[in-house]
Protein backbone atom coordinates (compact mmCIF):
# COMPACT_ATOMS: atom_id res chain seq x y z
CA UNK A 1 0.00 0.00 0.00
CA UNK A 2 2.43 3.00 -0.93
CA UNK A 3 1.37 6.21 -0.40
CA UNK A 4 1.62 8.98 -3.06
CA UNK A 5 4.50 11.71 -3.32
CA UNK A 6 1.49 14.06 -3.17
CA UNK A 7 0.76 12.41 0.56
CA UNK A 8 4.92 12.48 1.32
CA UNK A 9 5.07 16.31 0.86
CA UNK A 10 3.49 17.80 4.12
CA UNK A 11 2.67 16.62 7.94
CA UNK A 12 -0.18 14.18 7.39
CA UNK A 13 -3.39 15.39 9.43
CA UNK A 14 -4.59 11.50 9.76
CA UNK A 15 -4.30 7.77 8.09
CA UNK A 16 -7.36 6.92 6.07
CA UNK A 17 -7.40 3.72 4.74
CA UNK A 18 -9.96 3.08 1.81
CA UNK A 19 -11.88 0.44 0.51
CA UNK A 20 -14.15 -0.06 -2.34
CA UNK A 21 -13.91 -2.47 -5.24
CA UNK A 22 -13.81 0.22 -8.12
CA UNK A 23 -10.84 1.62 -8.75
CA UNK A 24 -11.50 4.85 -9.84
CA UNK A 25 -13.68 5.40 -6.40
CA UNK A 26 -10.36 5.10 -4.82
CA UNK A 27 -8.44 7.26 -6.82
CA UNK A 28 -10.98 9.69 -6.69
CA UNK A 29 -11.22 9.64 -2.59
CA UNK A 30 -7.28 9.01 -2.43
CA UNK A 31 -6.45 12.46 -4.92
CA UNK A 32 -9.09 14.42 -2.67
CA UNK A 33 -8.03 13.12 0.40
CA UNK A 34 -4.70 13.59 -0.24
CA UNK A 35 -4.94 17.17 -1.71
CA UNK A 36 -6.48 18.15 2.09
CA UNK A 37 -3.30 16.78 4.12
CA UNK A 38 -4.30 13.32 4.64
CA UNK A 39 -2.19 10.12 4.48
CA UNK A 40 -4.12 7.85 2.37
CA UNK A 41 -4.05 3.55 1.99
CA UNK A 42 -6.22 1.12 -0.29
CA UNK A 43 -7.70 -1.95 -0.22
CA UNK A 44 -9.78 -3.24 -3.30
CA UNK A 45 -12.08 -5.47 -1.11
CA UNK A 46 -13.11 -5.86 2.70
CA UNK A 47 -11.51 -9.05 3.61
CA UNK A 48 -7.99 -6.92 1.87
CA UNK A 49 -9.49 -3.93 4.21
CA UNK A 50 -9.23 -6.02 7.61
CA UNK A 51 -5.93 -7.24 6.96
CA UNK A 52 -4.89 -3.61 5.80
CA UNK A 53 -6.22 -1.61 8.83
CA UNK A 54 -4.86 -3.87 11.40
CA UNK A 55 -1.79 -3.58 10.03
CA UNK A 56 -2.09 -0.06 9.73
CA UNK A 57 -4.24 1.19 12.29
CA UNK A 58 -5.49 4.04 10.24
CA UNK A 59 -7.17 6.76 11.91
CA UNK A 60 -10.15 6.32 9.83
CA UNK A 61 -12.22 3.53 7.73
CA UNK A 62 -14.01 4.68 4.56
CA UNK A 63 -15.31 1.72 3.26
CA UNK A 64 -17.81 1.03 0.30
CA UNK A 65 -21.19 -1.25 1.29
CA UNK A 66 -21.42 -3.60 -1.60
CA UNK A 67 -18.47 -5.30 -2.50
CA UNK A 68 -17.56 -8.76 -3.98
CA UNK A 69 -15.07 -11.37 -1.43
CA UNK A 70 -16.43 -9.12 1.78
CA UNK A 71 -19.08 -6.93 1.42
CA UNK A 72 -18.61 -3.36 3.91
CA UNK A 73 -21.00 -4.48 6.70
CA UNK A 74 -18.83 -7.64 7.73
CA UNK A 75 -15.80 -5.54 7.49
CA UNK A 76 -17.60 -2.69 9.67
CA UNK A 77 -18.50 -5.58 12.49
CA UNK A 78 -14.97 -7.31 11.94
CA UNK A 79 -13.44 -4.10 12.57
CA UNK A 80 -15.57 -3.07 15.55
CA UNK A 81 -14.55 -6.60 17.46
CA UNK A 82 -10.74 -5.42 17.17
CA UNK A 83 -11.22 -1.90 17.47
CA UNK A 84 -14.08 -0.91 18.91
CA UNK A 85 -12.89 2.97 19.10
CA UNK A 86 -12.50 2.90 15.33
CA UNK A 87 -13.73 6.08 13.36
CA UNK A 88 -15.60 4.27 9.91
CA UNK A 89 -17.48 5.85 7.32
CA UNK A 90 -19.75 3.43 5.07
CA UNK A 91 -20.32 4.92 1.69
CA UNK A 92 -23.12 2.79 -0.81
CA UNK A 93 -24.16 3.82 -4.73
CA UNK A 94 -26.45 1.26 -3.97
CA UNK A 95 -28.58 3.06 -1.07
CA UNK A 96 -32.15 1.56 -0.98
CA UNK A 97 -33.25 -1.47 -3.10
CA UNK A 98 -36.60 -2.78 -2.81
CA UNK A 99 -36.94 -2.70 1.11
CA UNK A 100 -33.22 -3.30 2.35
CA UNK A 101 -31.75 -0.15 3.07
CA UNK A 102 -27.74 -0.98 3.20
CA UNK A 103 -26.57 2.94 4.31
CA UNK A 104 -28.82 1.73 7.50
CA UNK A 105 -27.65 -1.29 7.91
CA UNK A 106 -24.17 0.06 7.98
CA UNK A 107 -24.83 2.69 10.68
CA UNK A 108 -26.75 0.01 12.44
CA UNK A 109 -23.28 -2.63 12.72
CA UNK A 110 -21.38 0.37 13.58
CA UNK A 111 -20.65 3.04 11.23
CA UNK A 112 -20.08 5.97 12.98
CA UNK A 113 -21.82 8.00 9.37
CA UNK A 114 -22.71 6.72 5.82
CA UNK A 115 -22.97 8.44 3.01
CA UNK A 116 -24.52 7.69 -0.36
CA UNK A 117 -22.87 7.92 -3.36
CA UNK A 118 -22.32 9.52 -5.74
CA UNK A 119 -20.75 11.85 -2.52
CA UNK A 120 -19.69 15.75 -3.26
CA UNK A 121 -16.23 16.74 -2.30
CA UNK A 122 -17.08 19.16 0.14
CA UNK A 123 -19.46 16.75 1.68
CA UNK A 124 -16.91 13.88 2.27
CA UNK A 125 -14.14 16.39 3.43
CA UNK A 126 -16.59 17.94 5.94
CA UNK A 127 -17.85 14.40 6.89
CA UNK A 128 -14.04 13.33 7.04
CA UNK A 129 -13.46 16.08 9.38
CA UNK A 130 -15.90 15.80 11.56
CA UNK A 131 -15.80 11.98 12.30
CA UNK A 132 -11.74 11.94 13.14
CA UNK A 133 -13.01 15.31 15.41
CA UNK A 134 -15.66 13.07 17.32
CA UNK A 135 -15.16 11.70 20.69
Amino acid sequence: MPISANARKRKSRGRILVVDDESQVRVMLRDILEEAGYEVFEAEDGRKGVQAFDKLTPNLLITDIIMPVQEGVETIVQIRRKHPDAKIIGMSGGGRTANFDFLKLADDFGADRVLQKPIELDVILQTVKETLASA
